[in-house]
């Protein structure tokens, strides 16, 4: 958190403290992928519109159909996880993906227990790009390869996500805990 100076109308300069903190982490090779979506929803339309109908409707029609749902079904998902961006405000964090902003998940600060730094994380660790769950690591948004943050929560499960200038978003965190505060009951 930093400091900042703000000029009063009348000229003098006092300390003002950010309130929201930013972040963001972005992965362009999810853009190859969304263009091989585009392609495949260009060839259930190529499919549909210079088709010779020779070989039957309903064979036509469910490649077609198959190619459109299977190319959308790919430019969303890749599109879902272009980047990742990450906001702390004073009571909670939120992350929202993609343009969208979906799948988007706020984590009250109150349910975290603790904010740790972690300078590798890979899709590999989480089984891949995305939103993602294992029962041994917990759950994170995988966007990238590189820096990121690990919440420790208060139900003992952990939330991961990938963002730039991770170090910064771990102070915040921790100074934003309030000491001393309980668990929220269930």
């Amino acid at each position: 958190m930093r400091d900042h100076p703000r000029k009063h109308p009348h000229g003098e300069q006092t300390s003002h403290h950010t309130d929201v903190w930013t972040g963001r982490a972005s992965n362009r090779i999810q853009w190859l992928l969304a263009l091989g979506g585009a392609a495949i929803v260009a060839l259930g339309v190529e499919l549909a519109v210079d088709s010779a109908w020779t070989s039957g409707v309903a064979p036509l029609v469910m490649s077609v159909v198959g190619c459109i749902a299977a190319g959308l079904l790919v430019l969303f998902l890749t599109l879902a996880f272009v980047h990742v961006a990450l906001k702390v405000d004073m009571d909670s964090l939120e992350v929202r993906c993609g343009h969208i902003g979906v799948p988007r998940r706020r984590i009250p600060l109150a349910h975290v227990t603790g904010a740790e730094f972690v300078p590798h994380v890979t899709p590999r660790q989480w089984g891949g790009w995305g939103y993602r769950w294992r029962p041994e690591k917990g759950t994170a948004v995988v966007v990238r390869r590189g820096e990121g943050v690990v919440l420790q929560l208060w139900d003992g499960h952990t939330f991961t996500v990938t963002v730039d200038d991770a170090e910064a978003a771990v102070r915040i965190i921790r100074d934003r805990l309030r000491p001393g505060s309980t668990a929220p009951r269930r």
